[in-house]
């Protein structure tokens, strides 16, 4: 479902405090964006957040981390009934981030790379303070080629990997994603983001995928040329990413290993989690402020993680 929520309301659904939830699940890259760009641009007054648990069956993403199973505001025990409510035939996969029109409790969009452009452009009034620009006019052109060879070489690539249905499909996708992460180790050498000298949208959608690199993709998903530590500008390129405000403070690194190791029991058929990596590593110095930069451009970091949002301390080395 692509529907937009605009600020003029051209489809149906105009930007209105409130009105919207969105959905997310901290072990999912693609919902992690969300969580990430709303944090950063203080969105929480604005839009409200729900959260599914790690893990899913066949049917959809399930409210099991609340109270009696409901997502408290929705009331609903799995996404699926949003979808349903909007479409009752609908075909395709439950996915998350997803957002719900709380008036109806009909989902309106799970359009995951246009709820966060329209997070910075369309929801703009409602920005904090200080709020960055992740969608600077001036770099959009550049940023529309890094994200796609992002998107279609490292963020699908590493699926791509994990569920080859043969050596050959296999092979072709490893040299594919292999390809793109010496270009980005190279591109991230002697530059602190990946487009122009803040960070942008193109860094939040790299960030979700080098998070789970070295816990999931590396091993269960037999990425496995380097791991992420190996690499000394990607490496230290997260680092100074999960260390700034928005970002570590989002990742949930117990919920990412559950979802990926329980739920592909195709890979993983023993359901067993692994207890590494150690994550300790990640509040290590990065030394990337020698390459200049500002991270929040003319703004300023958002403030604390809201008490009801965060990332227990055992799911994070930050502290």
């Amino acid at each position: 479902m692509s529907t937009r929520i605009t600020a003029d309301g051209r489809d149906g659904f105009p930007v209105e405090p409130g009105r919207y939830r969105l959905i997310a699940a901290r072990a999912c890259p693609w919902a992690n964006r969300a969580i990430i760009v709303r944090r950063l641009l203080g969105l929480e007054d604005a839009i409200s957040m729900g959260l599914a648990g790690p893990t899913h069956d066949a049917r959809s993403w399930t409210f099991d981390l609340d109270p009696g199973g409901r997502d408290p505001v929705l009331g609903i025990e799995r996404l699926q009934e949003a979808f349903f409510k909007r479409q009752p035939d609908y075909p395709r996969g439950i996915t998350v981030p997803a957002i719900v029109d709380t008036t109806t409790g009909a989902v309106v969009t799970n359009d995951f790379p246009r709820i966060t452009e329209d997070f910075s452009t369309e929801w703009r009034e409602h920005h904090r303070a200080g709020a960055p620009d992740l969608w600077p006019e001036e770099h959009r052109d550049e940023m529309a080629e890094v994200n796609k060879r992002v998107f279609t070489e490292v963020n699908n690539g590493v699926y791509r990997c994990g569920f080859a249905g043969s050596q050959e499909a296999y092979d072709k996708a490893y040299d594919r994603l292999w390809t793109a992460l010496d270009w980005l180790e190279e591109r991230l050498t002697d530059r602190r983001y990946l487009v122009g000298d803040t960070i942008t949208e193109s860094d939040v959608r790299l960030f979700t995928t080098l998070a789970r690199f070295d816990p999931v993709y590396h091993g269960h998903f037999k990425c496995n040329r380097n791991r992420l530590t190996e690499m000394p500008a990607l490496w230290a390129y997260a680092r100074d990413l999960f260390q700034t405000p928005g970002f570590g403070d989002t990742t949930d690194f117990t919920q990412i290993k559950q979802h990926y190791y329980i739920v592909h029991k195709d890979i993983n058929p023993t359901g067993i989690v692994p207890a590494g990596p150690d994550l300790s590593d990640w509040v290590t110095p990065h030394g990337r402020e020698s390459l200049g930069g500002r991270p929040f451009g003319d703004g300023t970091p958002p403030g604390p993680t809201r008490e009801s949002e965060r990332v227990p301390e055992d799911a994070t080395p930050l502290r």
